[in-house]
């Protein structure tokens, strides 16, 4: 499993934008073939910063994820959106308690 962490800052006033793209498209990139969690997060301290949290059952399945028609059109809109570059690396589970 491939876990994926996307950071995100936006400008106050993409913020609203975004949770309406994301509200319109989760459905589907949750029912995107080797996805098994999203996760939508909210900084604590930054109500600008938001944190997509997905799992994947391999680097195969997120890499089509990321040439999909479903990714341009949402990144798109949302690169658009940002205050600063985003952040974004992939985790594998070592140990769970």
């Amino acid at each position: 499993m491939l876990i994926r962490i996307v950071r995100m800052h936006f400008t106050e006033a993409g913020v609203e934008k975004f949770l309406d793209i994301f509200d319109e498209h989760k459905q589907s990139i949750r029912s995107f073939p080797g996805c098994s969690l999203l996760q939508l997060l909210k900084d604590a301290d930054d109500p600008l910063c938001y944190s997509t949290l997905s799992h994947w059952d391999n680097d195969e399945s997120l890499e089509n994820y990321r040439k999909s028609e479903l990714f341009g059109k949402v990144w798109g809109i949302a690169k658009s959106l940002f205050s600063e570059r985003s952040h974004a690396f992939s985790l594998e589970k070592l140990i769970e308690l």
